[in-house]
């Protein structure tokens, strides 16, 4: 039977560097007297999260949205090259270091995919940066709609041309796609808990990795 491996990119496969370039772009407001930084990137990452749950529109606008919202609740000063260069510096981030080997020995047995929040323009480098060719690349701008939206993931299926249950999809967002596809009937799925946050029996079963090194021997590669 045709098995496909689905993959979440940013904070899976491509390590998402928003909150240091953040940092670096709003360096001469973060000094204001204060201002929580860790808070307010909090508040930045909840944003973002509550902006894909709204209609649809292309990415590059949510980081722009999403940026405007969070520095007006701390007080910034919001110009619209902030949201610029980080849309700017998205297609820079590169792989996790463990990604490209463990991604070549899943290739020797099945197919590999991404499902991802984001635009087509900015996933095409990072793609590019990792080196190593995916059979699919499926992407919000794709389907009209963000992840944890079932729409998101019955989009990719279609795309891709298989049933749920022949696919393994491996992810380290929770909120994103762990408690989404639970119901979806999905043949397996595989928690990238990278940053050790605790799970929950209430969205088992799933599989848990610090990471995408033992990926395939978990899955027989």
């Amino acid at each position: 039977m045709r098995e496909i491996v689905t993959f979440d990119a940013y904070g899976t496969l491509i390590d998402f560097q928003l909150a240091p370039t953040t940092l670096k772009v709003l360096a001469d407001r973060l000094d204001l007297d204060g201002l929580d930084v860790d808070e307010f990137l909090d508040d930045f990452r909840v944003m973002r999260f509550q902006a894909v749950l709204e209609a649809y529109r292309p990415y590059h606008e949510v980081l722009h949205s999403s940026l405007r919202m969070a520095m007006r609740l701390h007080g910034l000063e919001y110009r619209e090259s902030d949201g610029d260069a980080l849309v700017e510096a998205v297609p820079t981030f590169g792989p996790f270091p463990e990604v490209p080997d463990a991604l070549r020995a899943l290739k020797s047995r099945y197919e590999i995919a991404i499902i991802s929040n984001t635009d087509d323009e900015l996933i095409a480098q990072n793609i590019a940066n990792i080196g190593v060719e995916f059979d699919h690349v499926i992407t919000a701008q794709q389907a009209k709609a963000y992840k944890p939206d079932r729409q998101t993931f019955e989009h990719a299926y279609q795309t891709i041309g298989v049933d749920p249950s022949q696919v393994i999809h491996t992810a380290q967002g929770w909120e994103y796609d762990l408690i989404p596809t639970r119901d979806l009937g999905l043949a397996r799925r595989v928690w990238i808990n990278r940053y050790g946050r605790r799970g929950s029996t209430a969205y088992q079963p799933y599989d848990e990795l610090p990471d995408l090194s033992g990926l395939p021997a978990l899955l027989g590669c």
